[in-house]
């Protein structure tokens, strides 16, 4: 799996890349087969009446499908915070329906006696 970070509009830190490496590197707990994650964090614009409006964004890249995510709060921590928890549900529910979908072709595929 592999990942790229990206920021928009503010500064990189080390403590940014950190967080993020922390918060979406152990995602193949929840869908084993992740191929690449896109992770964009930044500010949208400086012209917030109430202040800065951070934002996250993931795209995570599984065979087969795309999924996307995006967050925005005054904080940028809780923004990727929130992006993680709604990805991590989105991953639980893909795999899922992946799950329902080999059981279903199991059963079809699957011969029953029907003589006894």
């Amino acid at each position: 799996m592999s990942m790229s970070i990206k920021g928009t509009g503010i500064e990189l830190t080390e403590a940014i890349k950190q967080y993020v490496e922390e918060k979406f590197g152990d995602l193949d707990k929840f869908f084993d087969n992740i191929q690449k994650i896109e992770v964009d964090v930044g500010l949208r614009s400086q012209h917030h009446n109430k202040g800065n409006i951070f934002y996250a964004e993931v795209n995570v890249h599984v065979p087969g499908r795309s999924i996307r995510v995006v967050k925005e709060t005054e904080d940028l921590y809780k923004a990727i915070d929130k992006v993680r928890d709604h990805l991590k549900s989105e991953l639980k529910e893909f795999k899922d329906k992946l799950n329902r979908v080999d059981k279903q072709e199991l059963r079809d595929t699957k011969e029953y006696d029907i003589e006894n």
